[in-house]
């Protein structure tokens, strides 16, 4: 029987043996205490993406809100306090706190002195959108914690900024100040609950990511059981309320559709709704819909609203406007051209996101963003963002190419070094494959070729080449697999 087969747990020893065994703590630990450190530059770039978070909140800009993500330095004491947590290290958690504090009630009290001057004070769709959180907001904290805990574990730093742009903790914060400048309570706790959520879920799941990787003390089996017991019973305090919201919206989801149906069965097969709306937090629940409709339907509010007051179980006030269309090829006509108008709009709101969540990621004024409406393409050429590699313009790119359906997204890097390729035994692991991955991606935007170089660089230039890429081994054939840019080719003249 071999040793292996004996242990009882062999999966955990081998995780011990392999994976934490590969991990420098020290150099993990050093790396995160200066991340959380309250100093100057974190004073400033907190105030900085606190002022233009409130500023997109007021201008409801998803565009300007993501920059605020993108410089927002939040993620660091967060993930210390985490790291303090796994460690027992009551000095870690002390200045990780510190931090968190003093970077929350700068964040907030700027973004209330900046609300209480601006003319702007009403609450748009943005802020609206912060102030109710619910399940799937818990979930993305967890997820982005454990990323943005591996990311500093693995030396991964560039995920940070995906991470700090999934999470979104400046927002809520801006929406705090806003609901403190305006007296808007309502606003003020809602938003302070997702920022509370964020922050508990995100440090304790990088608590949990840092006691995998064999960070903290050792303990006795009592004493672990003790604390994991005590990280779900956070976890699930925050999970309940949060359910309930959710509840809620799926509750308002199913109303808003069937409040629908019931309006267009009400004007027959040739009507058409043309817009529905339905506010909630009014009392009664207010209904506006618009239909196209060939003839008028007299008393259709009154038969409308007592249907929708037995389904949804509430009073509801209603108005209906009706729009006559034509009989036959008249009302086919007008139906279409509502129908274009609608989709006319939509794309022209599409084209505007686009362009501006693509002039920010990019560093860019909006007039330098190139989109084709006929091709639905959109390209632009990003400037040097400090601290960043090719893989995090890769994942910015990916970022708005998810949220601009139909449309062919291209964002040029700057020429950053493609960086080396790590390998198993007899092929490219897991971290050189993404690195070929991006390398390929990269190559394709900037139109350069790439010289390889190292033990195995024939391998990479196979893999680039296939991809069709134009690369090339260079320098010297041992060593590290490395990567880097060559002079574009210059075809010979005819």
């Amino acid at each position: 029987m071999t040793t292996e087969a004996a242990d009882p747990h062999p999966l955990l020893h081998w995780w011990r043996n392999h994976v934490i065994t590969s991990v420098d703590h020290r150099s993990v630990v050093e790396k995160v205490e200066d991340e959380e450190a309250f100093d100057g530059r974190y004073a400033f770039m907190i105030l900085m993406s606190a002022g233009i978070a409130v500023l997109g909140l007021l201008l409801s800009s998803p565009a300007v809100i993501i920059g605020a993500m993108l410089i927002s330095p939040l993620m660091g004491p967060i993930i210390g306090l985490g790291f303090g947590v796994a460690l027992f290290d009551a000095v870690e958690i002390r200045r990780a706190l510190v931090a968190m504090v003093l970077g929350t009630i700068m964040a907030i009290l700027f973004c209330a002195a900046i609300v209480s001057m601006s003319p702007l004070q009403t609450v748009t769709s943005e802020l609206a959108a912060r102030t109710r959180p619910n399940l799937f907001d818990l979930l993305v904290a967890l997820f982005s914690g454990l990323a943005g805990a591996y990311a500093m574990i693995r030396g991964r730093e560039g995920a940070i900024v995906g991470v700090a742009i999934a999470t979104a903790l400046m927002p809520p914060l801006a929406t705090v100040g806003f609901g403190l400048a305006t007296a808007n309570w309502t606003v003020f706790f809602g938003a302070l609950l997702l920022f509370f959520t964020n922050f508990m879920v995100i440090a304790l799941s990088a608590a949990i990511m840092a006691r995998l990787y064999g960070f903290g003390p050792r303990l006795s089996p009592r004493q672990t059981l003790f604390q994991t017991a005590a990280m779900l019973a956070v976890f699930a305090a925050l999970a309940v309320p949060l359910g309930l919201t959710l509840r809620q919206i799926a509750w308002e989801t199913n109303a808003s559709r069937q409040a629908r149906d019931i309006v267009s069965q009400q004007f027959g097969d040739n009507a058409r709704v043309s817009q529905l709306e339905i506010d909630y937090t009014a009392e009664p629940v207010r209904v506006d819909a618009t239909v196209l409709t060939p003839s008028f339907v007299a008393q259709a509010e009154r038969s409308v609203k007592a249907k929708l007051e037995a389904t949804l179980g509430r009073p509801v006030g209603l108005t209906i406007e009706q729009f006559r269309v034509g009989v036959g090829d008249a009302e086919a006509t007008q139906l279409a051209r509502a129908q274009a108008s609608e989709r006319a709009t939509r794309e022209a709101r599409a084209v505007t996101q686009i362009g501006e969540q693509l002039s920010l990621v990019a560093g860019v004024p909006t007039d330098r963003v190139l989109v084709d409406r006929d091709h639905r393409r959109a390209v632009v050429t990003a400037t040097p963002l400090p601290g960043a590699g090719l893989e995090v313009y890769r994942a910015l790119e990916a970022r708005v190419a998810g949220a601009a359906e139909g449309w062919t997204v291209e964002l040029v890097p700057p020429p950053a070094v493609p960086g080396g390729v790590s390998f198993g035994e007899d092929a490219p692991d897991a971290e050189g494959s993404r690195a070929i991955a991006t390398a390929i991606w990269a190559a394709r935007r900037l139109q350069l070729p790439i010289g390889v170089s190292g033990a195995q660089a024939d391998m990479v230039v196979a893999a680039l080449t296939e991809a069709g890429v134009a690369a090339e081994q260079v320098g010297s054939g041992n060593g590290a697999v490395t990567m880097r840019w060559l002079a574009p080719r210059v075809e010979p003249a005819g």
